[in-house]
């Protein structure tokens, strides 16, 4: 790969002074120096994006124009699917099939579709309020947009937040998390090449300790876009009311997957699998609490424990590897204390919960697949999010239980029900205190459809029409046509 990996700003690649390493959490190796922004640089990209907006021609554009644009960014990352792959793998420790066959082609996707069906989202609405009073509702880019990436999903939750913000006529800059920069730099290439117009996205690697407040409390910025931990959720929140601006934010979630006696037994424990151990169960969507009918509770512990122990460590860029690292050392050791401190609680493990010892994997950030049971209610890895290759398995007896525990923690991100009876499934789902609930599946996500999550799992949207429309704002354009000319209001004081 390239050596050198710069800022993207205002259409031109800036290399700085201050270098990051970005290691491979397979190795535990350094795969390159990447440029980091100080205030300077997140000066000159807020400046870029501010004028790009107010005074270039991007807004101006007409929508086919912009349409063509969208097109050519689709294009140029399955142009580049390979590099992008093998860059996410490096830089993310996922494994390459799940890179090659999930990540790229759904960035792709993610491009395609807004370019398909945005013009259609933009129609103004016409409403007739009276005989003589007439409306136009018209749907406006907001302006400068931030959009904050998370490191689990770097390029495809970029592209889901670029497409909508750029096709609704907005500027961006681009905040990858600096654990993860790679592909979103990469990504800024194919922009570049695309010919977008200087300053309509700029691509900003930085710490967001150091720069987080000045970009999320500048008044230049009109939308912020973040997924990402509550912590940092929190602080953003408080940093951008400082300047009032629209958010989005999508802050995790503890889900639940709740089985029922009459499913295939199989097909439930396959799919349960990779509902939390995709990605090394570093998914906001993570199915990390899943509860089983009591009379299938035991088989399917059993066989799904046995199945987890089976799932193929190893070197992320290997297509015979399942599972891959952790991010880092610190997200392991985070997940070794949850695990602890869950034993302490009454917890017992079942399976995984250790470092591998393969010699192979011993410099990667590699943890075991691990299921816990005895999880009480009470304790803190029943409630909070670990982010981790981490499961609890647990039993209930009918609906009404189901409901409860599904319900009875501050998240509300998404949720699974697994039955052959679509009747008490679809009641269930409408009972579950969340923004997606799949019925028989896992883990789908449709460029037609929104995505987000309740309570604190967030607010605002995703994808979809839905999606699309949060990156506007609404205009009510009201034309009186009353005879003569002479609206109600000219008789006010009566002159």
């Amino acid at each position: 790969m390239n050596s050198k990996c710069p800022l993207y700003i205002n259409g031109q690649f800036i290399e700085t002074a201050q270098k990051q390493n970005i290691i491979n959490p397979s190795t535990g190796k350094v795969i390159v120096e990447a440029s980091l922004a100080s205030l300077k640089e997140l000066e000159l990209a807020l400046s870029a994006a501010r004028k790009a907006f107010d005074h270039g021609p991007w807004p101006q554009f007409s929508l086919t124009e912009r349409q063509e644009f969208i097109f050519r960014i689709a294009q140029g990352i399955l142009d580049n699917a390979g590099l992008l792959a093998a860059l996410e793998t490096q830089n993310t420790g996922k494994p390459i099939k799940e890179t090659t066959f999930m990540d790229i082609p759904s960035s792709a996707k993610t491009f395609e579709f807004m370019a398909n069906n945005f013009i259609d989202y933009l129609g103004q609405e016409e409403v007739n309020v009276s005989s003589d009073t007439k409306a136009k509702l018209i749907r406006e880019p907001l302006g400068v947009v931030v959009l904050i990436v998370p490191w689990n999903y770097p390029l495809l939750i970029a592209c889901w937040k670029l497409a909508s913000a750029i096709a609704a006529g907005n500027t961006v800059i681009l905040k990858p998390s600096s654990l993860t920069p790679l592909t979103a730099l990469e990504l800024a290439k194919i922009i570049d090449q695309a010919g977008l117009p200087a300053g309509v996205v700029n691509v900003v690697n930085a710490s967001g300790a150091k720069i987080g407040e000045l970009l999320c409390a500048d008044k230049r910025v009109d939308m912020i876009s973040f997924t990402g931990s509550n912590e940092t959720g929190k602080q953003i929140l408080q940093y951008s009311s400082k300047n009032v601006k629209k958010m989005i934010m999508e802050l995790g979630g503890k889900s639940a997957s709740l089985i029922f006696n009459d499913v295939d037994l199989e097909v439930a424990v396959n799919s349960s699998l990779a509902s939390i151990f995709l990605n090394q169960g570093q998914m906001c969507t993570a199915m990390s609490r899943i509860f089983v009918q009591e009379a299938i509770y035991d088989n399917f512990l059993s066989s799904f424990a046995e199945k987890a122990s089976a799932i193929k460590l190893g070197l992320a860029d290997s297509f015979e590897t399942q599972m891959g690292p952790l991010i880092s050392d610190a997200q392991r050791k985070k997940v070794i204390a949850y695990i602890e401190k869950a034993k302490a609680e009454g917890a017992r493990i079942v399976g995984g919960g250790k470092i591998p010892e393969n010699a192979e994997l011993k410099n990667g950030y590699f943890f075991e697949p691990t299921v816990l049971v005895d999880v009480g209610a009470h304790s803190r890895i029943f409630k909070e999010e670990v982010f981790g290759p981490v499961v609890l398995i647990h039993k209930f007896s009918g609906l009404d239980e189901a409901a409860i525990l599904a319900n009875s923690v501050d998240f509300g991100l998404a949720a699974c029900v697994w039955s052959k009876d679509l009747f008490l499934a679809q009641e269930l789902a409408g009972r579950i205190n969340a923004g997606t609930v799949w019925i028989n599946t896992y883990g789908m996500f449709y460029n037609q459809l929104p995505y987000g999550g309740f309570k604190q799992s967030g607010f605002g949207k995703e994808l979809g029409r839905e999606g699309f429309l949060e990156y506007t704002r609404i205009k009510n354009v009201i034309l009186d046509q009353s005879a003569e000319g002479k609206p109600l209001v000219n008789y006010w004081y009566g002159f």
